[in-house]
């Protein structure tokens, strides 16, 4: 993930500014000073630097961004956001993760349940653990553990716009269209780039006057 993340950067840059665009930053300081930088495809190179070799500490650099003038860093910042949080910094996690990834994505969720449970148990602090058992028991169906789970990615990750568009989805489900959209402005308050999640406000919020319309 993070080699396509470069290129694809890479290729967008090259395609911009041509053979004399300056170097991307090399280190992590150049990347800080990027961030500000009033050329887009600067920003733009500095939000991929911190995206591949920063930690959960600058999670707040590329939130920021996310609300970038430009739709092309923004789009980075997201993608670079989702990188941050998927690194738990332990290798042997990371194969346990990707295992776990593999199994929900075949739909084995029993396995997948048990897979990031595992992830838990040895790194309760890393959210993205508990955001990924929060998916496989969405998709199984499992709604109220599904809810427990994204409550314990937020207490430690509070700005983790998938877990709080994830709380108003299931809330969606159960037919509780008011606590949905709550959560799905508090997730747009994050990322304001959620164009899926305005769409799904919309709908909860024609389904809402349509329940509040039934009963008077």
């Amino acid at each position: 993930m993070p080699r396509t993340l470069i290129l694809t950067t890479a290729l967008a840059l090259v395609l911009a500014a041509g053979s004399a665009f300056p170097a991307p930053p090399a280190t992590r300081d150049e990347a800080l000073a990027a961030l500000e930088h009033p050329v887009t495809e600067r920003r733009a190179e500095a939000v991929v630097w911190v995206a591949n070799h920063g930690s959960m500490v600058d999670a707040g650099l590329l939130v920021k961004r996310l609300r970038d003038e430009s739709l092309f860093v923004r789009g980075y910042a997201e993608q670079g956001l989702w990188l941050l949080w998927s690194r738990s910094g332990d290798h042997d996690i990371d194969v346990v993760m990707a295992r776990g990834v593999d199994e929900m994505q075949s739909e084995r969720y029993a396995e997948a349940v048990a897979t990031f449970s595992e992830v838990i148990g040895r790194r309760p602090d890393f959210a993205e653990g508990w955001n990924k058992r929060a998916t496989v028991r969405y998709l199984a169906g499992e709604y109220r553990q599904s809810l427990a789970d994204c409550d314990e990615v937020l207490k430690r990750n509070p700005q983790h716009f998938g877990a709080l568009s994830g709380i108003g989805q299931i809330y969606f489900v159960l037919g509780e269209y008011e606590m949905a959209l709550k959560w799905w402005h508090r997730a747009l308050e994050v990322n304001p780039n959620m164009l899926g999640v305005e769409f799904n406000i919309k709908r909860a919020e024609e389904l809402l006057r349509e329940k509040r319309g039934r009963s008077t």
